[in-house]
């Protein structure tokens, strides 16, 4: 685990509970680097100023906000801590929700919340509670120089945070067609059918990033020098909606007879 990022308390009501907040999640993409052609060198960046015709360093440089064409009010890195919201050392508890309330497009981010020493019995308090209701926090606390809307629940024996979009960064889905067309009542059962054939419990951990695999056995092929040969991939016809319903049932069925077979021999 990584060091704590942010340090502070949650408070709802007169309750308050010192905690520190820890990155959940982590990109595992393989990372690129943009390169000179001519020699394969990785260009510096740097940052030109044409009015003084001179090139600057990080300390040169100061944040602006425009306020008007070509015209800045200056924030010097002092000036964020600065900043008069009480959510810049406190999770800030609003509201409690139910927690299928919140719409999955609101979410963006994932945070583990720990406990300080002298705040382990509110923080197991707060997170059975939540347990107990079916309900999660939202809350609001200011990190990255902004003030985030999230909210807080349980997550096995701790408490996760996510950070929350705004109801005005969410775009509406007003300007999305949809021309409904008549269903049949046998396509309903056939379709529900093969919901129940693939329906299981969720284990993340069966789900692998194919394109992240495929893309490092690419380098690992150029780093060995053999070729990379492009997969052409075969156009195929689509069955009409019932006939392709009862090709997936037949299918998914068959997966669930191999997984059941694969799993029996692994517990003889």
């Amino acid at each position: 685990m990584a060091r704590a990022f942010w340090k502070g308390a949650i408070n709802f009501g007169m309750v308050v509970i010192p905690v520190k907040m820890y990155v959940a999640t982590r990109d595992e993409r393989p990372r690129f680097h943009y390169l000179h052609k001519k020699c394969l060198t990785r260009p510096k960046q740097v940052y030109y100023c044409p009015k003084d015709e001179e090139y600057l360093s990080a300390q040169d440089m100061v944040r602006g906000y425009e306020y008007a064409k070509g015209e800045y009010v200056v924030f010097k890195e002092s000036d964020f801590e600065k900043v008069p919201v009480k959510t810049t050392h406190t999770i800030d508890v609003v509201a409690f929700v139910d927690f299928s309330e919140v719409d999955p497009v609101y979410y963006y981010d994932g945070h583990y919340l720990e406990p300080e020493e002298i705040g382990e019995k509110p923080y197991c308090l707060f997170r059975e509670v939540l347990k107990k209701t079916g309900r999660v926090a939202i809350a609001k606390v200011a990190f990255q120089r902004r003030e985030h809307l999230c909210c807080i629940r349980p997550m096995d024996n701790i408490l996760a945070l996510h950070t929350l979009h705004y109801a005005k960064e969410v775009l509406s889905p007003r300007e999305i067609t949809v021309n409904d067309r008549e269903l049949k009542e046998e396509e309903l059962k056939m379709a529900s059918s093969l919901i129940n054939e693939m329906t299981r419990k969720f284990k993340p951990e069966q789900y692998k990033d194919q394109y992240r695999i495929a893309l490092e056995d690419m380098i690992e092929a150029k780093l060995q020098g053999r070729e990379i040969v492009k997969v052409e991939e075969k156009a195929e016809e689509v069955p009409e909606l019932m006939e392709a319903l009862r090709q997936s049932i037949e299918a998914a069925r068959k997966t669930s007879a191999e997984k059941e077979k694969s799993a029996s021999g692994a517990r003889k």
